[in-house]
């Protein structure tokens, strides 16, 4: 974690040069927005405003305001982005992914039972180890089971 004591270089932080002040050995903002990270600072102040910064790392304990300016900085840049969702924006559209990506598992792990099952029917040689499947040739092709609940699965 960096601290107020820590030495810096002679040049202004990111916030003073965007500011176009003097940056002082005590300026709260300089250990968390350094000088060459000028963008850094540019989003959180258009989002949050300077004085609202600096208000919010005086209510954080110096040991989380590392994090809080990492937070900060990720909102504010998702607030750039999607101006009206942000971070909610954000979070909804990785929750609509998890679900489209779980339904794909399901799907997946269905046909992967399906084939894992059609391989055990039929060993290697090509003799049919199923009984029931007999009883289907056995009927001249007349399908006397139904086989209706592999219908919700669409099979290549």
């Amino acid at each position: 974690m960096k601290s107020h004591q820590e030495p810096r270089s002679g040049s202004s932080c990111a916030a003073c040069k965007l500011l176009k002040r003097r940056c002082t050995p005590t300026c709260q903002f300089a250990p968390y927005f350094r000088s060459d990270e000028p963008n850094k600072f540019a989003k959180v102040h258009k989002v949050f405003g300077a004085s609202n910064v600096s208000k919010i790392l005086n209510e954080v304990p110096e040991q989380q305001r590392e994090d809080a300016v990492s937070s900060l900085v990720y909102e504010a840049d998702v607030r750039l982005r999607d101006p009206v969702y942000g971070c909610i924006g954000a979070i909804a559209s990785l929750q609509k992914k998890m679900v489209e990506l779980q339904h794909d598992l399901i799907l997946a792990r269905a046909r992967l039972a399906y084939y894992v099952d059609q391989t055990v029917l039929f060993s290697g040689d090509g003799v049919n180890m199923c009984p029931v499947i007999d009883m289907v040739e056995a009927s001249n092709g007349q399908d006397c089971l139904s086989f209706d609940h592999f219908s919700q699965f669409p099979f290549p």
